[in-house]
């Protein structure tokens, strides 16, 4: 199978990065204040060392496009948090040093290319401070197009179970999900036009993230009345992936007009819908472009959705 050797060793580094950020979370105090990111850039900075120690030993020649850039860490302000970056990564790589881990976190300072990987270390700060959904998302791009791609989502919901889902595509062979807890792989695929009850569409808990009331009027265009479902992070592909959701939308903010996404933000879970059957552009129907830059200059949103009521949207949105 393609991409089975490149699969193995990016899952398993997703799942180990997962238990250090579940590590840093359960250590947050509860009083913390909303304002203070330390304990998430120490998590983002963990997750980001152990990524890329794992694909820096399987595939040297592999850039990493990854969020994080380890020069702040090495300011004497910054020693403290660098202490701790390096206590969390020795509770799941033993006998490492400081050096080392700039050395990985430095190593997702990549550029694009042929081939390369394009990694967020933690997708939704907010989510995860509030203990709610964050994702580990890692995607490897070749020749302009998204192959393999990982999420792991330790807050997400399973029935039955303790939360904790991974999410895994690769090109051509579809998608399934994970729990944590079973280890098992399940197929997953969009919901179908007749399933009323999953008829429904997530958006970013975050207004600042989209355009949440025409997001809203979209979605009522296409016959979901239900309210939307809001979620931090790529974990909202994986409720589409999984049939959980019909539509994400994530429509331009009318504050910030000229924001574009970055890659990292969306290359794992495209794939991941893609391979359940569902399909993903930008507003104008587009295709999202992970390979030119960081950012995605030439696109403006991102439409995720079963397929089957894409069209509609894009109409929606782009009226004659």
């Amino acid at each position: 199978m393609a991409y089975d050797r490149e699969k193995q060793v990016a899952v398993a580094a997703v799942l180990e990065a997962a238990k250090l950020c579940e590590q840093v979370r359960q250590d947050i105090p509860p009083a913390m204040e909303k304002g203070d990111k330390s304990p998430v850039t120490v998590a983002d900075f963990g997750s980001q060392a152990i990524i890329c120690k794992a694909l820096l030993e399987a595939f040297p020649q592999d850039p990493v496009v990854g969020e994080e850039d380890a020069t702040e860490l090495k300011t004497p302000e910054m020693a403290d948090n660098l202490a701790k970056v390096t206590t969390y990564v020795q509770g799941i790589l033993p006998d490492i040093s400081s050096d080392q881990v700039i050395t990985w976190i430095n190593h997702g300072n990549g550029s694009v290319g042929q081939r390369f990987w394009t990694l967020d270390p933690i997708d939704g700060t907010k989510g995860f401070l509030r203990q709610d959904q964050y994702a580990i998302a890692l995607a490897l791009i070749e020749e302009g197009e998204v192959k393999l791609g990982i999420m792991g989502c330790p807050a997400y919901p399973v029935a039955g179970q303790t939360p904790g889902m991974l999410f895994v595509a690769v090109r051509g062979e579809g998608a399934v999900m994970m729990p944590f807890a079973t280890q098992t792989y399940t197929p997953i695929q969009v919901v179908k036009a007749d399933d009323p009850v999953n008829l429904r569409f997530v958006e970013s808990v975050e207004s600042s993230h989209g355009d949440q009331e025409r997001q809203n009027a979209i979605a009522q265009v296409v016959g979901i009345t239900a309210p939307s479902v809001r979620m931090d992070s790529q974990a909202k592909y994986g409720a589409v992936a999984a049939g959980q959701a019909a539509l994400y939308l994530r429509l331009p903010s009318p504050k910030y007009p000229d924001y574009r996404e970055n890659i990292w933000d969306h290359a794992a879970g495209a794939i991941v819908v893609e391979e359940a059957g569902g399909k993903v552009t930008d507003m104008y129907g587009k295709p999202l472009d992970f390979a030119s830059q960081p950012k995605m200059l030439d696109n403006r949103g991102v439409i995720v959705s079963n397929g089957l009521i894409h069209q509609t949207v894009l109409d929606a949105l782009n009226p004659v």
